[in-house]
């Protein structure tokens, strides 16, 4: 064989060598394309699967309050801004067990009408709300259902010294012997400490028994406000409860 024979087949069989690494490159490229959009599309049926067990579990607890609450009235939406279902059971069962002749409650809504309902009008319930707005959506809602054991007072955010926006502490001043606190509010989604100002305005005004709630407690700055309550009340013990968005209950 000829040496230029040679030198042609060496050049075939190395272009041959080439384009057979190159194909199983760009097969590789697609089996690494097909797998992270399978991972993805795993991700998305996991993601979906644990949100409708969600929306069951919500359905459940909604159903329930329907059973143990007299309405005389249609209820407003729950979840998303509002308490979800998981929640208010929560809320209804603590009066229900504790009875608590104050009952203040930060951000105003549903929860405020189940709590009054549970209570049947033997408790007395403080909403402080800082929208008038909301507060008058829920003087509505309450008037609906013929609630009349409930205060709505309406708290502009004012700069604390926390360094954080928050209620108009003039609006707490008559506040004392608090048996159940509810802390749904100010709005926490932007400023992560929104709610902790809550721990030295209410420290000092909540009766030896009391109670302590706080929601939206898979987010930081609620779950750190929860274990400053626990740690400036040793003697209580605090349990987070499994909820859609996360809840505290300090006792």
């Amino acid at each position: 064989m000829s040496r230029q024979l040679q030198i042609l087949l060496s050049l075939v069989l190395l272009l041959a060598i080439m384009y057979v690494v190159r194909s199983v490159r760009g097969l590789h490229r697609k089996m690494n394309k097909v797998a992270g959009q399978n991972r993805d599309i795993a991700k998305s049926i996991k993601a979906s699967n644990k949100e409708m067990w969600q929306h069951y579990r919500q359905s459940e607890y909604f159903a329930q309050l329907l059973t143990l609450v007299k309405l005389t009235a249609p209820l407003p939406p729950t979840r998303s801004w509002a308490a979800s279902p998981d929640l208010l059971l929560t809320l209804m069962d603590l009066v229900r067990k504790n009875r608590p002749k104050l009952i203040v409650e930060l951000g105003s809504g549903i929860s405020t009408l189940i709590m009054a309902k549970a209570s049947q009008g033997r408790t007395k319930i403080v909403s402080i709300d800082h929208s008038e707005e909301f507060a008058q959506k829920t003087r509505e809602m309450l008037k609906n259902h013929g609630v009349k054991n409930v205060e709505i007072r309406v708290a502009p955010l004012k700069a604390h010294a926390s360094g954080s926006d928050w209620y108009d502490l003039t609006f707490l001043k008559n506040l004392k012997n608090i048996d159940l606190l509810v802390i749904d509010g100010p709005p926490g989604s932007k400023n992560p400490k929104a709610r902790q100002p809550a721990l030295k305005e209410f420290e000092a005004k909540l009766s030896p028994k009391a109670v302590i709630v706080i929601d939206d407690v898979n987010r930081d700055g609620e779950h750190e406000l929860a274990e400053m309550f626990a740690k400036a009340f040793p003697k209580k013990n605090l349990e987070i409860l499994p909820h859609e968005k996360g809840s505290a209950v300090i006792c």
